[in-house]
């Protein structure tokens, strides 16, 4: 059983306390809750919303205690915090980033009546990366292999992610990017698609996708110019947070 001492500095679930709007957001795959820690205090800050980030079972622990989960225990961590701030909230908005921005589609496309609108950025629906596919089912794999986290620009800032990646997990976030992906087409909300021209973990090509798939009728995409793919963190963050605030209030207003 996971206690509180076990979760890395930084780790963490946090909350913030507001006002009637929530804003549920996912961290992504080996990551943990302190990439979504700006997006989400700058929210909370300029308009009052209750921020929410859970932090997905196994994460922010060790490799290990995340090579005993699935891409069930993961849903089931965002939709025990959408629950949470269902409770309190008349309205609801997501924003994910990497397998938080699949994880955010996912949910959108599961819920379609649920979310006022939301933001996935750098988003996964594929890796493009064969040789990392090819560890989903080898059957004499290591049990971890070389992490895929700190692909950020600015030299100054550095992701706090595992190391290693559990090598059970490749197989998990396969099947989520896939059963993703077919769902696209039952996402009404109003979506806003952020991505990095230059990414080295996730094809920009995803997002791209995501926009065409969709059936929103409010469909739109910010290019995040000077950064790679953990944004949330880099040099783009202003424009992340300043995006996902404006497009957030006005289907709000909508």
């Amino acid at each position: 059983m996971t206690t509180t001492n076990d979760i890395v500095e930084g780790g963490k679930p946090f909350l913030f306390e507001g006002n009637e709007v929530g804003v549920l957001l996912s961290h992504g795959f080996t990551g943990t809750t302190s990439g979504m820690w700006p997006l989400g205090e700058y929210l909370h800050r300029e308009e009052g919303w209750t921020i929410l980030a859970p932090r997905l079972k196994g994460h922010g622990e060790t490799p290990e205690a995340m090579s005993r989960t699935s891409a069930e225990d993961w849903i089931r961590s965002l939709e025990e915090g959408l629950q949470t701030l269902q409770s309190h909230c008349k309205h609801v908005f997501m924003a994910g980033l990497s397998m938080g921005g699949c994880l955010t589609m996912y949910l959108a496309a599961k819920y379609p009546d649920t979310f006022r609108a939301v933001a996935p950025i750098n988003a996964c629906l594929d890796f493009g990366a064969p040789d990392f596919a090819a560890w989903a089912f080898e059957a004499d794999a290591p049990l971890t292999i070389k992490g895929v986290g700190n692909d950020v620009k600015d030299p100054d800032v550095k992701e706090l992610a595992y190391p290693e990646v559990p090598v059970r997990c490749i197989r998990e976030i396969y099947g989520l990017m896939a059963v993703t992906r077919d769902m696209l087409p039952r996402v009404t909300a109003p979506t806003l698609v952020l991505v990095s021209p230059e990414d080295h973990v996730v094809p920009p090509a995803n997002s791209y996708e995501i926009l065409q798939k969709v059936k929103s009728t409010n469909r739109e995409m910010v290019l995040l110019k000077n950064s790679y793919h953990v944004a949330t963190i880099d040099f783009d963050k202003h424009i992340i947070n300043e995006s996902v605030r404006r497009f957030f209030k006005q289907a709000l207003q909508g």
